[in-house]
């Protein structure tokens, strides 16, 4: 009897290795044979002229570049989802003092646009490509403020206090804040160019929504909590601009129309030897924008620069009613803000004063509808972003973490926090079946490939999910070539690799050295997939054949073993019936189908 049993077992494990090849049928693999087979599984037919690329190419002209740049980046701007963006780079190019480079790209087909940036130590500039170039020309911004800018003619007086939330909380008894006459300045709007970079860059790197946080982000750049503070200059007034915000409106009770701005200030010296909440918290803080007297009431989503205001110096110290300040700041003082949520939406559970230092959000991050925010001790509410060598404060007026809510441009008397956003690379994913009668899983290869710059290519194995013998051709590195084995690669004699859930082995990696001219549409350089165990060679697919080979501009999360893609990918199916159609089928995976 367990004779019998383990000859059971046995032939069962055999019968599933063998699952992904077809050796009860030894009839000849004919065209109508793969066609009928593609159709029973996909449970349609596809459109005979699709050619399965999602990716176009082409070349980038670049001039004008200055003395001083040292680099220059190719940058896609795709949706990510329907509600998402990212910046992803294409490629990049040392300078080496040219003032013309040319860069190659693959691009996904369906994009919003490409953009390069001029990088040099510790600056970045990025404008938008029209048609096959982009030209330098001179800096479109400075960090300076600009030429002319008038400070308020009213003398700044202290008006009034207001207990603040925190004092009738009972969490900092007594703190009263500050109001004085606030008078804003007009100036001169954004271009459009630069509104244009503005979206671009910051909402592709501070996404929207809270399945995006963006709270690693704020904590990686190294601007936050202590380093939060710019230091003034003693030189220009320091000039505040908000010039973004998006709460909607009536739907959340108008949470940032219904807010104010306020500043505080200290020198380092001051706080020596003391607790630096009990320090910092003692400060006096003033309001320095009303944003029911700047923003409109509905107004959303609006990137405007239309006017500004002067921070004040009051001296040190207590203020009392009628003390005057000066909107010139000494040298050598640190500037924190904090804005103070006033709507009554939700009762009293969205009111409270919210600071970039997140020291100072340990009780207000665990109340009411704040404590669904995730921010926890110390969690801060404001971080730093540098657009085109604009000093940008980003400020989380609410629960989701994606520091998008308020955008305020600070410039003038301070030295300037340089936070310039990195994007990472764009990667292709070449997906392989490697059977003439597949289950179209297409993970018996999975190769991810991006640019590391204009000569070197990185490509990673990812994934085998075969049990045949398979070698990679067309990739001729130190690592990765047609000498050794998949399976070898990964250090193992068979079976599926990264394709079965709760498994996991690093990728294998390689990077290989290209011409200036390369294109992964080349089919001269394409990878491709040869197996030892059936002689069969699969390339990329090409017009009027089946998918058996795909390559995706996305770093594509392909499906786990045995799961067809059109189950992987709902929409799949739409796009090879008509491939006009669901062109962004590999952006909305089925969670629990892909890898």
């Amino acid at each position: 009897m367990k004779q019998s049993l383990i000859y059971l077992i046995m032939f069962t494990l055999l019968l599933v290795g063998c699952m992904k090849h077809d050796f009860g049928d030894n009839r000849e693999i004919t065209k109508e044979r793969i066609n009928q087979n593609v159709k029973n599984v996909f449970g349609t037919e596809f459109d005979p002229t699709h050619d399965w690329c999602t990716t176009t190419s082409g070349e980038i002209a670049i001039t004008g570049i200055p003395e001083g740049i040292d680099k220059v980046q190719l940058l896609v701007y795709i949706a990510e989802n329907d509600s998402a963006t990212s910046m992803l780079i294409l490629n990049e190019a040392e300078v080496n003092g040219k003032s013309t480079i040319t860069l190659s790209y693959d691009v996904p087909v369906n994009n919003i646009g490409m953009y390069v940036s001029f990088i040099s130590n510790g600056s970045c500039v990025t404008k938008q490509v029209t048609g096959n170039g982009v030209s330098y020309n001179t800096r479109a911004t400075t960090r300076a403020m600009a030429a002319g800018y008038e400070v308020p003619s009213v003398t700044p007086v202290i008006q009034s206090t207001v207990e603040s939330y925190a004092s009738q909380r009972g969490w900092l008894p007594g703190q009263v804040l500050y109001e004085y006459n606030i008078q804003a300045t007009s100036v001169n709007d954004y271009s459009d160019e630069y509104k244009n970079i503005f979206r671009t860059i910051i909402f592709s790197y501070f996404k929207n929504g809270k399945q995006y946080d963006n709270l690693p982000l704020i904590k990686e750049s190294g601007y936050y909590n202590a380093a939060v503070y710019p230091i003034t200059t003693g030189k220009d007034p320091i000039v505040v601009s908000p010039v973004y915000k998006s709460d909607k409106a009536k739907q959340y009770g108008n949470e940032i129309w219904n807010s104010d701005l306020y500043y505080y200030y200290f020198k380092e010296s001051d706080r020596a030897g003391k607790n630096e909440a009990d320090f910092l918290n003692s400060l006096p803080k003033y309001k320095a924008i009303d944003f029911s007297q700047h923003f409109g009431e509905t107004e959303d989503d609006v990137i405007s620069k239309r006017a500004s205001y002067t921070l004040v110096y009051w001296g040190d110290g207590i203020p009392e009613i009628g003390t005057t300040g000066s909107y010139t700041f000494p040298e050598g003082y640190k500037i924190g803000f904090m804005v103070r949520a006033k709507t009554t939406a939700d009762g009293k559970k969205k009111q409270g004063e919210l600071y970039g230092d997140g020291r100072l959000n340990n009780n207000i991050n665990n109340f009411g509808n704040f404590k669904s925010s995730n921010l926890g001790t110390d969690g801060p509410r404001m971080g730093w972003i540098t657009v085109n060598e604009k000093m940008l404060l980003c400020c989380e007026s609410g629960t989701d973490r994606d520091f998008n809510d308020i955008i305020i441009e600070v410039e003038g008397g301070v030295d300037p926090i340089i936070n310039i956003p990195e994007f990472e690379s764009n990667y292709y994913t070449f997906c392989f079946e490697d059977t003439e009668l597949g289950d179209y899983d297409m993970n018996d290869l999975v190769i991810k490939a991006r640019r590391i710059d204009d000569t070197t290519v990185e490509y990673k194995v990812v994934a085998c999910g075969a049990n045949d013998e398979l070698k990679i051709m067309n990739i001729n590195g130190q690592v990765i070539n047609s000498n050794t084995e998949v399976h070898k690669l990964f250090g193992v004699n068979g079976g599926f690799i990264n394709t079965v859930s709760g498994s996991y082995i690093e990728p294998v990696i390689d990077n290989i050295k290209v011409n200036k001219s390369f294109s992964f549409l080349d089919e001269s350089t394409q990878p491709y997939l040869y197996d030892m165990t059936t002689g069969n060679i699969v390339k990329l697919a090409q017009k009027g054949e089946d998918p058996h080979a795909i390559m995706i501009p996305y770093d594509f999360r392909y499906p786990l073993e045995k799961i067809c893609i059109k189950n992987a990918y709902s929409q799949f199916n739409s796009w090879g019936e008509n491939k006009i159609v669901s062109t962004y089928w590999y952006k909305y995976p089925n969670e629990g189908y892909v890898y």
